[in-house]
């Protein structure tokens, strides 16, 4: 249900809509659909960053078999973490009979989970915090395990953007406005509260162990990974096959990135900010 809802505000990217900020894998099936979509930036890192959190009872991976995984939904991109994450605990969902049970979005996940309704599910590092102080187990932080997958993108509609360039340029540059400031020193209560409030936090200890995720992971210089996106569309494949025939570097426009980049706009504004 997830992933039609995503794919669907991926496909109203063009006539009234011309930009959004979608999951890759979204972006890879509206493609396959017909959609004229460019990806302009990542919105995170190339490394996926989320945790595999587990119930107090789920302590080793022998205790993970057999259990009841979260995910937003089939083919959705935590769904795709949830597979890059077992393959690299060397589990294999069938085999060791795990079953994915489609729950809903991120609040609803650490309900259900804290609930008993699910055994384990990829968790945002705020949230993990926030489970891990009630006894909760981590069984991997994929940030540190170095696993390719490229979550979410900036993008624009195709005929938008040969038709207006210049705009697109100005979100680009306000994209990468809004990373320094969220890194700016004399911003992070403002961020602070602003994470609290769209991710329904209570614990300011959850924000800002989140924020200081946020911090160590987010690109400076938002240049999209096609080796991060590639290990997504093999694991999306599982799920659609039409995906692979995408050649996933056609789909990236990079340009308003380089240009600011190379023209020192980005160095720029981090100094403006304080960032170093």
């Amino acid at each position: 249900m997830l992933l039609q809802e995503t794919r669907g505000v991926a496909h109203r990217i063009t006539g009234d809509i011309q930009f959004g900020v979608i999951g890759i894998p979204a972006i890879m099936v509206a493609v396959t659909e017909g959609s004229d979509l460019r990806i302009l930036a990542p919105s995170s890192s190339a490394r996926a960053a989320n945790h595999l959190v587990a119930r107090p009872a789920v302590k080793t991976l022998e205790d993970l078999r057999g259990k009841r995984f979260g995910v937003f939904g089939i083919g959705t991109g935590f769904w795709i973490q949830a597979v890059l994450a077992l393959e690299h605990l060397g589990l294999d969902p069938t085999r060791d009979r795990i079953s994915f049970v489609e729950v809903g979005n991120l609040a609803r996940m650490a309900q259900a989970l804290e609930a008993g309704e699910i055994d384990a599910a990829m968790l945002d590092p705020a949230r993990s915090s926030q489970l891990r102080g009630k006894g909760f187990s981590l069984l991997l932080d994929m940030y540190p395990a170095n696993i390719s997958a490229a979550q979410n993108a900036l993008v624009v509609d195709g005929a938008y953007l040969r038709e207006h360039p210049d705009v697109v340029e100005k979100v680009v540059a306000g994209l990468v406005e809004g990373i320094a400031f969220s890194l700016s020193p004399a911003k992070k209560d403002v961020v602070l509260k602003t994470l609290m409030a769209h991710m329904q936090l209570t614990d300011p200890a959850a924000a800002e162990s989140g924020y200081k995720n946020f911090a160590s992971r987010v690109l400076h210089k938002p240049y999209a990974s096609v080796e991060a996106m590639q290990n997504m569309q093999r694991v999306m494949a599982l799920h659609d096959p039409k995906v692979l025939s995408l050649k996933l570097a056609d789909l990236i426009e990079e340009r308003f990135v380089r240009k600011l980049d190379e023209s020192g706009v980005i160095e720029r504004l981090y100094s403006t900010y304080g960032v170093k």
